[in-house]
């Protein structure tokens, strides 16, 4: 007989076990996250309920659960991510080259919130600071002239020579450390200057911290060698913050089973996708475990290698919405900030946004707004009959119709077995609606809502908000988003799959029969990873070919040695190779795979084009790194089949009324259980499952697989007009729409730029104007260039439009001999603007103060766009000049007493 299989991941709300039974067949179950007055630990005791209830013995609450009968158990969790978000990390020792100490507290010039009235920075996660009398110098390839001749001279393994100006006093430093440990601190981040080329010091003064006894010592060569100083320093702290916790956590949690636990595999979900065994677990790679099962769980059951259709991930939770890519091998990024922390760690790209099934629902001056605030879990919802004073939208879910109380799991009230309260939230919603109404009344007379109206213009406005970080992965990157199916799971996302798909034009969605635990699931079906770096920074270029060969093949044979130690065959190991390579002197990076042909230039140039819809002319290619990427092939849980049918059609259990739109259809209600392989449902219809509830919208079909899956073929909506009259609903929709036109725009600009000024001050913005030139949307960049920003796209507007009268009236008047008129000594009004004078595909550079410009040094580009041979709206992008050139990078070079000023506005065509 087998044994038993845990998946389980550990999210902010709920916490969903998938579990392979010991005959093969699977079996969900979905807890409260948190819920101190019933258990301390909610994966073990799902872990304990199932083997109480499959084993048909008693597994007491206060006694060690008997894990004799577990195989492995494979777990994804936020506990990491929550204190860092919380700051209830371990105290942390940093020490830092001498006269560096506070480079981390400084960081770079970044400024993440412009708009924020009370900006303050993050919190630090170290609690002291020691200085180490320790550097070392970079030489170059051609070896200068060292400082002193007694110094130490060694060439290292990026073909530079380093000299070492001074060693770290091991004796004084002792005494620093003795007195840090009786204050308490039991962690420490080393993070020296040079390291990733010479990690010798680090290496030293690493042993010596653990000789005086700290628990955990992190050093930056090893956990992250990476360049710059700042991002690698950060996420070395990161690690000495997390790592105790981590263990911490382990600890408790194994110290619940019985001893069998040390015979049982546990496996824990890595930021990039890949496990490792969990004393391998820490805190730099820990921060996106949770999701990470989910990006897993999709790729492996979506994706075909036949069709090859690019998959977007959807995963719909509880506090926020989760959106990848996968297009037949993961998408990485190695730079991301979480909780003011910028970290150079891989991790898959998974974009989030603050909109999920707990999203507080608000009306403010006249707009609705979901979210980012989240109810949680307690008390949650005004549905969860906790005393939630506050909707979300699950409760508009529920109001509508799509949420049915009686298949959803009764876990809730104070005894958790209460099912959820429709009642309250329709008098909550009946309550917001009059106080909309109110508002209307007095500013918009004519427009009165019903309670269905307003609980589903939030859920359009929720729609809006997901789609945009969708386009932010597929469209600002250069990918059509029509061309994707979408995998939507988490235990919210089936509710807005067809209207999401529908939004962004896909034809189809495919929903895993666990998607409401599918990041479980997917753990699962992951494999063991092993991700290793080494840092060059050399040319991309003949003479360095074999340095790049050398260092690939050493961290390939590290790699794979270590997979065979863990007991991985050789033909289950996978090897991939990887240039880090960027244009010099921009600091966007592409991680690059070998490509069949090895033409690493031709890939990566592919790939910036694509993204970018340019490629920089006369640039060298630098190679910032080299990478490994090891695979070691799990056995991965089986996809259960469902039971044929002899039925041709399945049968609702139920019918009930859904309000879609604007009115309410008959809706019925299957129990995915009870449909068989081969079975069609027509929308409107609601598809049940234990851990998700699948709305399938009219004019949509979904059919059911051998496994039990759903595919969705997604049909147009009607047409509808857009009346120009204030709407409240489309108020909300269309400014979600516009804003993620411009965040599009400035991410773009930001990934694309040289200076310091764009890529970290944010010294730019982009925003989009109407016909009128007048400001719509704007992205959350800069607010002085964005009052003066819409004056310099009307002063172009109504000055190309004088041209062009002037410029045909001359063509008349010299036509009859006669001679033009003179100018015109006032313009027309803002409203009979029209852009006139605009030709198709030009574009307009100016910096002229008396043009809407602010000063010299910032530089407007603003380009039309045409509809039907005429200016519809506009786009602007506001930069510094620093970033097209100019002897200093900011306003005035201090060098200079004089200034002569010359501004100008230039037409550029194709």
């Amino acid at each position: 007989m087998g044994k038993f299989r845990f998946s389980i991941d550990r999210g902010g709300t709920f916490t969903d076990i998938s579990a392979e039974l010991p005959d093969g067949s699977h079996y969900v179950c979905k807890l409260l996250s948190e819920d101190t007055a019933n258990y301390p630990d909610a994966p073990r005791e799902g872990i304990r309920r199932i083997l109480e209830q499959f084993l048909k013995k008693p597994f007491p609450k206060d006694e060690p659960v008997d894990a004799s009968s577990i195989e492995w158990i494979r777990m994804g969790t936020t506990v990491a991510t929550n204190a860092l978000l919380e700051r209830k990390g371990t105290p942390t020792l940093l020490l830092a080259s001498e006269g560096l100490g506070d480079v981390l507290q400084i960081g770079d010039q970044s400024r993440r919130k412009i708009f924020d009235l009370k900006m303050r920075k993050a919190s630090l996660i170290y609690d002291k600071v020691v200085e180490v009398q320790e550097r070392v110098r970079l030489m170059g390839a051609d070896r200068l002239e060292p400082l002193d001749p007694d110094n130490r001279v060694e060439r290292v393994h990026t073909q530079e020579w380093v000299e070492v100006l001074r060693a770290p006093d091991m004796d004084a430093l002792r005494g620093q450390l003795e007195a840090a440990l009786r204050e308490g601190i039991r962690s420490v981040a080393v993070v020296f200057m040079h390291s990733t080329a010479f990690p010798e010091h680090e290496q030293l003064v690493g042993r010596l911290c653990e000789e005086v006894g700290f628990e955990n010592v992190s050093l930056s060569s090893s956990v992250m060698p990476m360049v710059k100083i700042v991002p690698r320093g950060q996420t070395t702290c990161v690690d000495a913050y997390l790592t105790p916790i981590i263990a911490t956590y382990l600890k408790n949690f194994t110290a619940g089973f019985s001893e069998a636990i040390k015979n049982v595999d546990v496996a824990f979900m890595m930021s990039d996708g890949g496990l490792c065994p969990m004393e391998q677990f820490r805190g730099c790679r820990s921060i996106l475990s949770g999701p990470a099962g989910g990006v897993v769980g999709y790729a492996a059951t979506t994706w075909s290698d036949e069709r090859r259709t690019p998959v977007i991930g959807f995963d719909m939770g509880g506090t926020s919405t989760d959106v990848s890519r996968f297009a037949g091998q993961y998408e990485h990024v190695y730079d991301s900030e979480v909780s003011g922390v910028t970290m150079q760690a891989p991790q898959l790209d998974i974009t989030t946004v603050a909109a999920g099934g707990g999203s507080r629902l608000k009306f403010d001056a006249g707009m609705m707004h979901v979210g980012p605030e989240s109810v949680g879990a307690e008390p949650g919802p005004v549905c969860y009959r906790k005393g939630g004073k506050h909707l979300a939208v699950t409760d508009a879910n529920l109001v509508l119709g799509r949420i049915l109380p009686e298949f959803f799991p009764h876990i809730f009230g104070e005894s958790e077995d209460q099912p959820l309260d429709r009642t309250a939230a329709l008098a909550a919603f009946q309550q917001l609606t009059d106080e909309i109404n109110a508002y209307n009344a007095e500013h918009n007379p004519g427009e009165t809502l019903t309670v269905e109206r307003v609980a589903m213009g939030f859920v359009d406005v929720a729609n809006a908000s997901m789609c945009r970080p969708i386009l932010s992965i597929t469209e600002a990157r250069g990918f059509s988003a029509s061309n994707h199916i979408l995998s939507c799971f988490g235990g919210a996302g089936g509710q807005h799959a067809c209207a999401i798909a529908r939004n962004l034009g896909m034809s189809q969605v495919f929903v895993h029969r666990y998607s409401g635990i599918l990041s479980a699931y997917g753990l699962g079906l992951a494999d063991v990873v092993i991700d290793n770096t080494v840092p060059l920074g050399v040319p991309y270029e003949e003479a360095n070919a074999a340095l790049f060969e050398r260092e690939l093949v050493k961290l390939e044979e590290a790699a794979g040695g270590e997979l065979r130690k863990r007991g991985f065959e050789e033909g289950r190991i996978a090897l991939h190779r990887f240039l880090n390579l960027r244009f010099k002197g921009h600091s966007t990076c592409i991680m690059t795979p070998r490509p069949p042909d090895g033409d690493y230039v031709r890939a990566f140039e592919r790939e910036y084009l694509r993204e970018f819809g340019f490629v920089p002319q006369g640039r060298a290619l630098i190679v910032d790194d080299v990478r490994v990427r090891a695979v070691g092939c799990t056995e991965k849980v089986k996809q259960p089949e469902l039971a044929a049918t002899t039925a041709p059609h399945p049968t609702p259990v139920t019918t009930t009324r859904t309000y879609f739109g604007t009115e309410y259809l008959e809706t019925n209600v299957y129990r995915l259980k009870e449909m068989g392989p081969g079975h069609t449902v027509k929308g409107p219809a609601i598809v049940i499952d234990d851990t998700s509830t699948v709305l399938v919208e009219p004019n949509c079909s979904a059919e059911i697989s051998a496994h039990g899956n759903l595919t969705i073929e997604v049909g147009g909506a009607k047409k509808g007009v857009v009346s120009t009259a204030l709407d409240t609903v489309n108020l909300a929709v269309f400014s979600n729409r516009f804003m993620s036109i411009a965040e599009q725009m400035g991410k773009t600009l930001q990934r694309t730029s040289i200076s310091t000024n764009i890529k970290e001050r944010l010294d730019f913005s982009c925003a989009l104007f109407g016909p009128d030139g007048g400001l719509v949307a704007n992205a959350p960049h800069l607010p002085v260039h964005l009052g003066a920003m819409q004056e310099a796209v009307r002063w172009q507007i109504r000055h190309l439009r004088r041209e062009a009268r002037e410029g045909g009236e001359a063509e008349e008047a010299a036509g009859a001999g006669g001679t033009a008129p003179p100018a015109p000594s006032a313009w027309d009004s803002w409203e009979t603007v029209r852009g006139e004078g605009w030709r198709e595909g030009e574009v307009i550079m100016s910096n002229h103060p008396d043009a809407g410009g602010s000063h010299l040094p910032d530089i407007t580009v603003i380009t039309p766009v045409f509809s039907g041979g005429n200016p519809v709206f506009y786009v602007a992008s506001r930069g510094h000049h620093a970033d097209i050139g100019g002897i200093s990078p900011y306003v005035l070079p201090c060098s200079r007493s004089r200034f002569l000023c010359a501004p100008c506005t230039v037409c550029l065509c194709p």
